[in-house]
This record gives structure tokens, C-alpha cells and sequence, in this order.
């Protein structure tokens, strides 16, 4: 009986701009089948919770541009539990909404909120992970995120540093550190009592309603309002109204730094966020003799450790390259070192800026 009050919220929204040209504004990254495993990241992340929660408790929050995309690659959710953001505000308004629709249904509902484009190798140990904080949550006023046990001191992640009381299991948050400087994120990993911030949370539907009433009060009362009309064909324009008043920003800014209930469960799963090119080539399970990751039909001279993605009929060549990325995509092609690639976004605001919106 205990799994009927288990839901799961996953965030489907984003345009996932660092994998252009790939991920694309009208087919983002989290719809593709990108490390080749035959299901899309959406489809993977819904497939994870297989057992943890029954498929009528699953429900994708996404841009409205996407719903369709959702109903095809998840065809077993209902209307109801495809949540459409008119404009993209961040990840405290699309939690707000689906926690608040959801809590409406259940009130002793359990939640699980979820990215829908991260990869996670260790399935059977990420349930296992799931199942111990539903059971830290349940009935308790405690919101609890995952850490995930750093392998190296990474600048990419946001970090949480935990009060250290020895044992197992859960551990009360002590600060939380967004993306920081090499020299500091070694410092974390030598002090040993910080992990990696998942972005993955766990919490009763009442802890995380009365959370957002406390430090998101505006919001609390944005979506109070509109849940009048959840569940019912006005639900949309509800929506509409509610986003247009909502500000712009996290939850963890705007709740779990500031909250004193916050605890993380320390964890190890094979978790990547798989937020760029080269966190792509890292996992990709087959590489040349060279250390290339080639996904399409291409012909590679001379070239060693590069990413070559390349979409349709196309045939590439390649000579001559170390360290690089070449992704093509429908109508554009992107070449560039593997170690700059914290310039796609600025390729993205470019294209944006000076080129037809086909290209974006």
C-alpha cells in the first residue's frame, strides 16, 4: 500500500543549449537517445522508477512545445500527468505546481522529483538509495537531496557540505556551494565531508508545501490559487496566469539554502548530469583505438580523443584533429576543442543574435 503514495515528478523542461547543435529548441537533449541505449534519457529516467512508484504516480513536468514529444516517448501518462509550463521559470515553480497538483490528489503523498536527462549506471543501487529516503520522508518535515560521492574535484557540480556524525544514512546540511574554482573544489574533497548536489530531492507533500509557504510565500499563494482548477479543462489557463506572476528562480536558492530541515544522502550510483559534450565522450561505453567516441558515418584520419556525432545519411571526414568535438546536426555543424567547450553557449546567444531561428 505504502508504494500507491509514492509519486514521481520528473523536470523535462530544459533546452539542454551546451549540447548544441544536437539539443535543439523544438528537440531537446532529454528526447534523444544519446549514450545509444535504445530509449530516449525521459524514457530511461521514467523506466528507473519502475517498482519504486506505479506509472499513474509519474508526472513530467516540460515546456508546453514539448507535450506532445512527452505523450509519444511516454505514452502510458495520462493528460493529467503531463504538466505544461508556458515559459521556463526555473525549478521552484515547476515543483511548486506539480507538488501542489499532486498533494491535491494524495495528501500523504511521497515525493520523488527528478532531472529527465541525467545518467545513472547503478540502477538497481539508485532504487535502493530512492526507496531509503521515501522512508526518511515519510511522515516526517525533512526535505532530503541526494549527494553523490565526488570522484574528483569537479567545477562543473555544485557542491553540500554535511554536519558529520559518524554511521550512515542521512546527514543534516550544514552549507551549500554553487559551481566553485578548482583550488577550492580540492579543498572539498580533501576535507571529506562534502558531496556532489544531485539536483534529485525526496520529501512528503506537506514538508515541501509548508517549505514553500515559508520562504516562497508569494508563490505558495500564486498556486493555491490556481489549483482550483486542477484536474479540470481550465487547468491550462490557471497555469498561464500563475506563470506570468511567478519570479524566475531555484529551489535550491530558494528553499534548501535557506530551510533548516535540509538533510543529504550521501550516495554512489554511476551519476553523471550529462550537462556537456565532454561529459558524453566520458561515458561513452565504445571508443576507437584512438580514444574517438564516433556516433554516425564518418571516415577519421589521423585524429585522436574527439567526440564525432553526426546525423541522417550524412558522411563526414575528418583529419588531422586531437581533442575535438564535431557534432552536425539537421542544418549546422559545430567544430571545436573538447577543452573549450564552455563556449557553446556563447555559439548559442551568437546564433541566436545573428541567425534564422531554424538554427537554434
Amino acid at each position: 500500500m505504502e508504494m500507491q503514495h509514492h509519486y514521481v515528478v520528473i523536470m523535462a523542461g530544459g533546452i539542454g543549449s551546451r549540447f548544441w547543435p544536437f539539443s535543439r529548441t523544438n528537440n531537446p537533449k532529454q528526447f534523444h537517445d544519446i549514450l545509444g541505449t535504445g530509449r530516449t534519457m525521459i524514457q530511461e529516467t521514467a523506466q528507473r522508477f519502475e517498482g519504486i512508484c506505479p506509472k499513474e504516480n509519474i508526472y513530467v513536468v516540460t515546456n508546453r512545445d514539448y507535450e506532445q514529444l512527452v505523450a509519444e516517448q511516454l505514452p502510458y501518462l495520462s493528460p493529467d500527468q503531463i504538466l505544461t509550463e508556458p515559459i521556463g521559470r526555473n525549478t521552484a515553480p515547476c515543483i511548486a505546481y506539480a507538488c501542489q497538483k499532486i498533494v491535491l490528489k494524495d495528501p500523504a503523498a511521497n515525493i520523488v522529483v527528478s532531472p529527465a536527462d541525467h545518467v545513472i549506471n547503478n540502477v538497481p543501487e539508485f532504487k535502493r538509495v530512492i526507496s531509503e529516503a521515501l522512508g526518511y520522508t515519510a511522515g516526517n518535515d525533512i526535505l532530503v537531496t541526494l549527494g553523490i560521492q565526488p570522484s574528483r574535484p569537479d567545477t562543473g557540480y555544485g557542491y553540500i557540505q554535511y554536519l558529520d556524525q559518524g554511521g550512515q544514512g542521512l546527514r543534516k546540511v550544514k552549507t551549500f556551494t554553487e559551481k566553485p574554482e578548482l583550488e577550492l573544489a580540492k579543498r572539498f574533497l580533501e576535507s571529506g565531508d562534502f558531496v556532489w548536489n544531485s539536483g534529485i530531492f525526496i520529501w512528503s507533500g506537506q514538508a515541501v508545501q509548508a517549505a514553500i509557504k515559508q520562504y516562497l510565500p508569494e508563490m505558495a499563494e500564486i498556486f493555491e490559487e490556481a489549483a482550483g482548477a486542477f484536474y479540470t479543462s481550465s487547468e491550462k489557463a490557471a497555469i498561464d496566469k500563475a506563470y506570468s506572476m511567478c519570479k524566475n528562480i531555484s529551489v535550491d536558492y530558494g528553499i534548501m539554502e535557506k530551510s533548516d530541515k535540509v538533510y543529504v544522502l550521501p550516495a554512489e550510483f554511476g551519476w553523471s548530469d550529462l550537462g556537456t559534450w565532454k561529459s558524453l565522450y566520458e561515458l561513452a561505453p565504445n571508443r576507437d583505438e584512438k580514444g574517438n567516441v564516433v556516433n554516425g558515418n564518418a571516415m577519421v584520419y589521423d585524429t585522436k580523443n574527439s567526440i564525432i556525432k553526426i546525423s541522417g545519411g550524412k558522411l563526414i571526414v575528418v583529419h588531422g584533429l586531437d581533442n575535438f568535438i564535431v557534432a552536425e546536426s539537421d542544418d549546422v555543424i559545430m567544430i571545436c576543442p573538447k577543452d573549450e567547450e564552455q563556449f557553446v553557449k556563447q555559439f548559442v546567444a551568437d546564433t541566436k543574435a545573428t541567425q534564422e531561428k531554424r538554427f537554434i
